[in-house]
């Protein structure tokens, strides 16, 4: 029997589930089928705090090697890696290693160009922020992706389900799906499926035209419709639309609409370097003093003020936040 020889590179703040997701299933395959050897190796990426709660593992020794697969675990994008630890990465994939992020594990892949070119399954509230920094990666919306010899999962359960793939890569689809079933998995989700869970568990309703009604508003951010187009569009009246919108969320449509927009517009501001007023011009307002009122009325404050306050401790935040006027 061959060993697979498998290393986990943990990042601090690493989430004991997002580990134990992975480890899991290769554990339960060995249980379930002793010829099937997985080697498993924690290594942690950084030195942490004295007297922090620690995840099982040590700290790398100066370098990698022997691994078949490297996976890369951080729950939130790293500030930085070591010139050392990053030359230790590369050397490794060199030798033919297949390399993986997991949920934020993505960033430190592709801050070292290990992802240009491959698509990487990134976690929706990362999507604005991971494409504009890594233009060269495919960044997609999927639970996770196998393109070539790079693997991703965007996070959560997601990690199982990339797991799981590889068990049936490596081993047949018989023993993925005896795992599954030991860890009470409902169904093997396929890497390909989008990360948001459906629009009508979303909203807490299956009301046809109200989630027709919320879809064409997603889908119309930058150029809002008004509240008759969306009731024309969904084959109802307007006062039908409003009675609909009160009833399931309490609210009207264009109340509605106006904090989609305002949320997809703050999103923004964390996440990106563009200016307050072309976010703002995107989310569909029609001037900077528009954008800044209506986000001051439902936030609290400015975007300007809700930028510098949110960002100043962000792990996104690499650069000076820039003082804008908005």
């Amino acid at each position: 029997m061959t060993a697979h020889r498998i290393a986990f590179l943990l990042w601090p703040g690493t989430k004991a589930l997002t580990l134990a997701l992975a480890e899991d299933a290769l554990r339960v395959a060995q249980r379930l089928h002793p010829e099937v050897v997985y080697e498993i190796s924690f290594l942690h990426a950084e030195p942490l705090a004295e007297g922090a709660w620690r995840l099982p593992g040590e700290a790398w020794a100066g370098k990698l090697e022997g691994f078949q697969r490297l996976f890369l675990l951080a729950d939130e994008p790293p500030l930085q890696m070591s010139p050392a630890l990053s030359s230790a990465i590369k050397q490794l994939v060199r030798t033919g290693c297949v390399v993986g992020g997991l949920s934020a594990g993505v960033y430190p892949l592709a801050q070292l160009g290990l992802l240009d070119g491959y698509r990487a399954a990134v976690h929706w509230r990362w999507q604005d922020d991971f494409a504009e920094r890594f233009p060269k990666v495919i960044a997609t919306n999927h639970l996770f992706d196998w393109d070539r010899d790079r693997l991703s999962a965007c996070g959560g359960l997601a990690v199982l389900d990339l797991l799981l793939a590889v068990l049936a890569r490596d081993h047949g689809a018989e023993l993925a799906g005896a795992v599954s079933e030991e860890l009470v998995v409902e169904r093997i989700r396929e890497g390909g499926e989008r990360q948001r869970i459906p629009l009508q568990n979303r909203l807490g309703s299956s009301h046809p035209k109200l989630t027709q009604a919320v879809l064409l508003m997603e889908a119309n951010i930058e150029e809002p419709l008004t509240t008759d187009e969306i009731a024309q569009h969904v084959c109802v009246s307007r006062r039908q639309l409003e009675r609909i919108f009160k009833q399931y969320l309490n609210r009207v449509p264009s109340q509605y609409y106006l904090e989609l927009r305002l949320n997809k517009a703050r999103q923004m501001l964390m996440q990106t370097s563009k200016s307050i007023i072309q976010i703002g011009l995107s989310c569909g307002f029609s001037s900077g003093p528009h954008f800044s009122s209506a986000y001051r009325n439902f936030f609290g404050v400015t975007p300007r003020e809700d930028r510098n306050q949110r960002r100043s401790g962000s792990p996104f935040d690499t650069q000076p936040a820039v003082t804008e006027r908005g």
